[in-house]
């Protein structure tokens, strides 16, 4: 392995009683870069996340971070090492307020989430730094809201912010714009991109407009397999891209895809 790549597979294989849902994957995922996982309904890019962060099992094949083979730890072990995954599905605690839930993040990674004997001081220090990630979204005015009542953008905003009490090495996210406005999808184009930041994103995103404003490289996915890999104005004009995205057939009737046909 290069010293440039932060994660990488090895014929990674994933199969259900003889459904094989991914396909000799083989990723190589370079430091400092964002990274994206695209493809239609059923590639496999889930599942590829899922194996990557021990939610599932590898049938066979490698999972490397950093050089070392972490295919037989957990997940919370894969967490602590600095590969954290953000879920499609916003998971931040509904009844309590932001602040409070990027204080239980940060007790967590601390593992202090149990030690109410703790003193004020402490307390206070976690403060200081659940601020200081709160006004990394742009969450700050939102400190003392009850989560259940900010918009569906900021609360997946909230969640990326407790992702980063984590201090992840490499992020990994699962389709962080769906089900979001326009208005929302650029704040959160902007929110990854400021994340990105000295450290490393591996993302799912069907949205090709938000994949060819932020991401280096990307790799496409089809039924499982890799179908091809490389920059977004590449990829975007692979006849093979177009015909698992568009259904173009063999003809090739139709030009590359482009980001807003592939968003909708």
């Amino acid at each position: 392995m290069s010293d440039q790549y932060v994660l990488e597979t090895r014929s990674l294989v994933k199969e259900f009683k003889g459904f094989v849902a991914v396909d000799d994957v083989n990723l190589q995922i370079q430091k400092g870069h964002i990274h994206a996982l695209i493809g239609p309904n059923g590639a496999g890019k889930t599942t590829v996340f899922n194996l990557l962060t021990k939610f599932l099992i590898p049938t066979r094949g490698q999972i490397l971070f950093k050089g070392e083979d972490i295919t037989p730890m957990k997940s919370a072990a894969i967490a602590r090492k600095g590969m954290v995954r953000s879920f499609q599905i916003s998971a931040v605690f509904p009844h309590m307020t932001a602040l409070e839930n990027i204080r239980v993040a940060l007790q967590s990674f601390e593992g202090s989430s149990f030690s109410f004997w703790k003193s004020g001081a402490s307390l206070n220090r976690l403060n200081k730094r659940a601020m200081e990630l709160l006004d990394s979204v742009g969450l700050t005015e939102f400190a003392n809201t009850m989560t259940v009542e900010l918009a569906y953008g900021r609360k997946r905003a909230l969640e990326l912010a407790t992702t980063l009490a984590m201090e992840p090495e490499i992020l990994l996210l699962d389709e962080p714009t769906q089900g979001m406005g326009t208005e929302d999808v650029d704040r959160v184009v902007e929110l990854v991109r400021k994340a990105a930041e000295g450290r490393t994103v591996l993302m799912v995103e069907h949205n090709l407009s938000v994949v060819s404003k932020l991401c280096d490289r990307i790799t496409v996915l089809a039924q499982g397999s890799v179908l091809t890999e490389g920059d977004y104005e590449a990829v975007s004009a692979d006849p093979r891209v177009r015909e698992v995205y568009m259904g173009t057939g063999s003809s090739g009737e139709r030009g590359a895809v482009t980001a807003e046909e592939a968003a909708q």
